[in-house]
């Protein structure tokens, strides 16, 4: 069933988040929250309905659409004025927030539409750096607050981390949820702390990549080869917790105390968690369990799913090979 969808600011998370709803059928409406005269408010009229436009084509040219969709989807999306934010408000199901990461400028902002918003209407911030209940006290009915925090670009990652305040109410997580999948995302929720899951992984991995390139390890290209062809292609199919299992959290424990020696750096000691797997016998596949249970499952079928996966990821990179059949 299409719901009405409503972006607060008229930035890039919100014309991408737009583009997402109104691919997937839903009339969406970007709120301009900046004060502005008629003429400017027309000029951003015009480049926002661009943005879409030739967001959409550009899907179209990688085969996700078709040419001729692009104007009926486009026409999804309406662009409101900040004096007309009411009647965008009045039946929106869902509004996502996309302003800057101005702690001040987002709580008068959820002061401001939380008030005009039906109760019942879900108020969702995109955040990546300030946390739910930071912001939910601003929030009239903060039962219905909490934060989504998506992925650029917002229309092609599917994952979107959904973290609920001390205040929110369950039956808002699960209807996020369920909006959130209907539209072909993959959320998962967390709690309420800096970095979320991926932001906070990332950035360590970003950083060990740079200090490499200082250290003089690799190139840069070689960095990154190794890590499209090693660590992404592997993490596309294991989850970092299910690759521990996979392998062994034994092989990690070790593994991470040779690292600490060997670099003289206590970044890479593991968390206590591996040492109590390890001293719980729980130390992935091999032993029943780990962070996932394997006792039901049969772990040569696992193994080979897992497997068949990866020669699938090895095709689409256009790098599987035929045996040499003579010679």
């Amino acid at each position: 069933m299409s719901e009405k969808i409503a972006c607060l600011g008229a930035g890039r998370m919100g014309r991408g988040i737009a583009v997402v709803f109104a691919y997937a059928g839903h009339r969406v409406d970007i709120i301009d929250f900046k004060d502005r005269d008629a003429d400017g408010f027309d000029r951003l009229v015009a480049e926002v309905r661009d943005e879409i436009a030739s967001t959409l084509a550009m899907l179209a040219r990688i085969g996700l659409m078709q040419d001729q969709h692009i104007d009926m989807i486009a026409n999804r999306v309406r662009v409101v004025a900040k004096g007309d934010a009411q009647i965008a408000l009045d039946d929106s199901s869902v509004v996502f927030e996309g302003l800057p990461e101005i702690l001040d400028l987002k709580r008068e902002a959820f002061a401001q539409i939380s008030g005009m918003a039906g109760p019942e209407t879900i108020i969702a911030s995109t955040t990546s750096t300030i946390l739910v209940d930071d912001l939910s006290g601003s929030v009239v009915h903060p039962e219905r607050f909490l934060n989504a925090h998506w992925l650029n670009p917002a229309f092609l990652v599917p994952l979107v981390e959904v973290s609920p305040g001390a205040n929110t109410d369950d039956a808002t997580t699960k209807r996020l949820i369920a909006l959130l999948e209907s539209v072909g995302k993959v959320p998962v929720v967390c709690a309420a702390r800096p970095g979320y899951i991926v932001p906070r992984i990332q950035t360590l991995a970003m950083n060990e990549a740079a200090r490499m390139v200082g250290e003089g390890v690799a190139s840069a290209e070689d960095i990154d080869k190794a890590i499209i062809h090693g660590f992404g292609f592997r993490f596309a199919i294991l989850g970092l917790l299910e690759f521990i299992d996979w392998g062994g959290g034994d092989i990690l424990h070790y593994a991470s105390r040779y690292l600490v020696g060997a670099l003289g750096d206590e970044r890479y000691a593991a968390p206590p968690i591996i040492a109590e797997n390890m001293e719980a016998g729980r130390i992935g596949l091999k032993s029943g369990e780990g962070f996932y249970n394997f006792k039901d499952i049969d772990p040569e079928a696992y193994r080979e799913k897992r497997l068949g996966d990866f020669a699938a990821a090895l095709r689409n990179m256009g790098l599987a090979r035929s045996p040499v059949l003579d010679g």
